[in-house]
């Protein structure tokens, strides 16, 4: 065999994901139990139906608040005692929340879990609160903000959800807040918050590792047997598009060398039907390192290090965007180059060969993706978010592998929209105005670094 000679891939290997077993408390709360007796560790994850989706537009903010104060003692422990005593069992509690769903997780060895748990669970059900611990990180998001609205990638992305969604949806900020619902943030409403979100009816409880189901259920009912909390699901969330046509946004930053480019649309649910095809097409678009967008952008043209596409997986309806930061001077190429691979997605269906690259990877990586038992309580923790049972998990690559290039296609031309596409550039204006109004993708505006299209809806 030369050395030019593709090697030969292997036969695949087997994979069967862990067993899974439910059980219900005397509370309601919901439990899930995956013994993986591999190695003394236990990985135990509260998953809890309070995410940002269902804060009211002028608490923005009031669910990752809430998460990450969580954490910060209970009212028997102050902070300091709390992590001290969770460094003591060789762990750390993390929390945290996303658009969906807050979570409280940590992991560790076998015989310290029943220690474990019980701080765990009290910093669950009787959190402190504590004022200064409320406003110390609630300083620390407002940091945040200043410092991601300073750097043109994360103004970018936080621009382009505000320009995406109509101002009524929660999506039109970002699931952290904006500066001024963040600054506004206090004690009492992180406490009314966990009020009404967190509870029995609303968390499911994982315990994955060196741990029976029968052991799992009698530590999950001595602690949480009883626990009732005033808690109601997330409501629904608006979803709506700010506009149904082309628009063109410039957010100037003058002098700028690069431009930060953003360039898509209204996505869909993460239980769309059709959500593997779109996995694939996305994977061949600009989805992996050998897709079209970046092969085009980086190794045929030079113009970036980096390009990339992808749907944001959410209950309701997440953006497309394909990104990347490309040099000042070639901003309407790259643009341009954009548009004709979304263009081309559309137009015919992708070769075999590509839709075989792409299935392969994704089905290859896919057991990898659980080598550890917090990556499987995680894995888990998103399935039961959308509503996804495991046999989710037991089917996928085979259903992966199914995906062919007429699946791929049609998904490209349901789910690809030119006719609505938001192009959004961070970058200097009046370098970048006359190249980018030449493609006429819509109107162009051109808008301060720091005017917030959310704050002024």
């Amino acid at each position: 065999m030369s050395v030019s000679t593709r090697p030969t891939p292997g036969a695949v290997r087997p994979y069967e994901f862990p067993a899974v077993h439910h059980h219900v408390l005397s509370s309601g709360m919901r439990l899930v139990v995956v013994p993986m007796p591999r190695l003394p560790l236990v990985s135990v994850l509260a998953l809890v139906d309070a995410g940002a989706a269902g804060e009211a537009n002028t608490v923005a903010g009031v669910a990752q608040l809430t998460a990450r104060t969580l954490v910060e003692g209970t009212h028997t422990l102050d902070g300091a005692a709390l992590t001290s005593r969770f460094e003591g069992l060789g762990t750390s509690l993390g929390a945290g929340a996303d658009w969906d769903a807050s979570t409280v997780r940590f992991t560790v060895t076998r015989s310290r879990l029943a220690e474990a748990f019980a701080l765990f669970a009290d910093s669950l059900r009787a959190p402190a609160f504590a004022e200064g611990e409320v406003i110390r990180l609630r300083d620390e998001r407002l940091a945040d903000l200043a410092q991601q609205l300073a750097e043109p990638r994360g103004l970018a992305d936080q621009r382009f959800s505000g320009f995406v969604y109509a101002g009524a949806s929660r999506f039109a900020r970002p699931v952290g807040g904006t500066v001024s619902t963040v600054r506004a943030l206090d004690q009492d409403a992180v406490r009314q918050f966990h009020a009404a979100h967190y509870g029995a009816a609303t968390t499911t409880l994982l315990f994955v590792g060196d741990i029976t189901v029968e052991d799992a259920e009698r530590l999950a009912e001595a602690e949480f047997g009883r626990w009732t909390g005033a808690a109601s699901p997330t409501p629904g969330i608006v979803a709506q598009a700010a506009s149904s046509s082309r628009r063109t946004v410039i957010v100037e930053k003058p002098g700028a060398p690069q431009s930060e480019l953003r360039v898509g649309h209204l996505g869909v649910p993460r239980e769309h039907p059709e959500h593997l095809a779109i996995v694939v097409m996305n994977a061949i678009l600009g989805g992996l390192f050998s897709s079209r967008i970046n092969l085009n952008l980086r190794e045929k043209h030079a113009f970036t290090y980096g390009a990339s596409s992808g749907f944001d997986w959410r209950r309701a309806a997440g953006p497309f965007a394909v990104r990347t930061a490309v040099k000042t001077e070639v901003t309407g190429r790259a643009v341009e180059e954009i548009l004709r691979e979304i263009d081309a997605m559309r137009a015919a269906p992708p070769s075999a060969d590509e839709v075989a690259l792409a299935t392969d990877y994704l089905a290859g990586v896919f057991p990898i993706r659980f080598e550890s038992t917090d990556a499987v309580a995680g894995a888990l923790a998103s399935a039961l978010t959308f509503g996804l049972g495991p046999e989710w998990f037991v089917r996928y690559r085979e259903r992966i592998r199914a995906i062919g290039p007429a699946e791929v296609h049609a998904a490209a031309r349901a789910h690809l929209d030119p006719s609505r596409l938001l192009l959004l550039a961070v970058g200097d204006g009046d370098a970048i105005a006359e190249p980018l109004a030449a493609l006429a993708v819509g109107a162009l505006t051109r808008h301060a670094s720091d005017a917030d299209p959310a704050e002024a809806k």
